[in-house]
């Protein structure tokens, strides 16, 4: 199917998607900012407010994802597959779920979230979202593939690095932390942001796949 062609599925009530997606994207980049300021921070006082500013960005892409779900059950008609919004939905909506867990860990646990390679996982992180993002305004009318396909990529890349990072970061944990309780509440923090890393890659499998079907 050539684009073109494409063009005539993009009806004007099915901008809806396009628009509810590029604002989960909107809500998914913003918190990865946040989670950066947040592990830069050390004082648990200073941190509070941010990590109360994710909790209700998570809450509004909750909001967000809900009504994709309903659009997508009162329109026949979709601008592609109704699997792959689907998908997209729950994969975005999950990268959005395990920033908000790290956050919640680290707060609950009280971690100073100094590690080097908690900040660097959050890094990953912020550039994986901010591929995403680029991939998802994409869909509107894919008149950039090459972009799309680039941010794709990257994405592939960051999600790798992030496995480098955790293996690396868990095996210098157990060998340097004499204290057995912060080795748990620190693997599961990198756990949860390594998982973020793994939703960021499965949204961009889904974005790939909408691609090759559709260009």
């Amino acid at each position: 199917m050539g684009l073109n062609t494409i063009g005539s599925f993009f009806m004007p009530k099915n901008k809806i998607f396009y628009e509810l997606f590029e604002q989960v994207a909107d809500t998914v980049v913003e918190m990865a900012g946040v989670l950066k300021k947040i592990v830069a921070e050390p004082d648990r006082d200073k941190r509070a407010p941010l990590i109360k500013y994710v909790e209700d960005l998570e809450h509004k892409n909750d909001d967000h994802t809900h009504r994709l779900f309903t659009e997508l059950g009162r329109n026949f008609i979709t601008p592609f597959d109704r699997e792959d919004i689907h998908y997209l939905a729950t994969s975005l909506d999950d990268i959005c779920d395990f920033i908000y867990s790290s956050v919640k860990k680290i707060n609950f646990y009280n971690i100073n979230p100094s590690d080097p390679g908690i900040q660097r996982m959050a890094e990953l992180i912020d550039l994986g979202c901010k591929e995403i993002k680029t991939a998802v305004y994409g869909l509107r009318d894919m008149n950039n593939l090459r972009r799309m396909t680039e941010a794709l990529v990257k994405v592939n890349s960051i999600e790798n690095q992030a496995d480098d990072v955790f293996d690396q970061s868990i095996e210098k944990l157990f060998e340097t932390e004499p204290d057995a309780k912060e080795v748990i509440k620190k693997r599961e923090i990198y756990q949860a942001l390594e998982i973020a890393t793994d939703k960021c890659e499965d949204a961009a499998n889904v974005i790939e796949s909408i691609i090759i079907k559709y260009s």
